[in-house]
């Protein structure tokens, strides 16, 4: 009996059919999730110019806290941006406090795409822009109906 197996001459293994079905399935799934996984660095990108924009907030309204007046903010929170760890391609947050009761707080993502936060005396608001050609709407940026380039987040 142990002879009987030693010698059996059954082929194993897979046919060349079933390993191009295989192949066939794995590129499918792969075409299926590639599309998803393509737009998340601009994402992350925008993300990041979003955090900067509302860490530029967090500090001139603690300036605000200190001095009583917007007015000689940004350049504290100018400073801020300068050292700032989280900063890794340079100065990409401006403000603008030359009014004593508010201020605009721009922050360029590296796709283009400019988040701006607006403090007035009617309230806060927040609008993106998107460059025609330069930045990406799949970033961060939701664009009104009918804008070419001007939204929200």
């Amino acid at each position: 009996m142990l002879r009987n197996r030693l010698h059996k001459n059954d082929d194993e293994g897979f046919t060349l059919i079933e390993l191009l079905v295989v192949i066939l399935i794995i590129g499918i799934l792969a075409a299926i999730a590639l599309p998803s996984f393509l737009g998340q660095s601009d994402k992350a990108k925008d993300s990041s110019a979003k955090s900067d924009a509302r860490n530029m907030v967090s500090q001139v309204e603690s300036c605000f806290t200190t001095l009583g007046t917007y007015v000689g903010c940004e350049v504290a929170a100018t400073t801020f941006a300068v050292t700032s760890p989280m900063d890794t391609g340079g100065i990409k947050a401006v403000v603008d406090t030359t009014s004593t009761t508010g201020y605009k707080v721009t922050a360029t993502s590296d796709t283009g795409n400019s988040f701006v936060i607006t403090k007035s005396a009617t309230g806060v608001a927040r609008t993106c822009t998107v460059p025609s050609g330069t930045g990406s709407a799949k970033g961060g940026c939701k664009l009104a109906s009918g804008s070419s380039g001007t939204g929200s987040w």
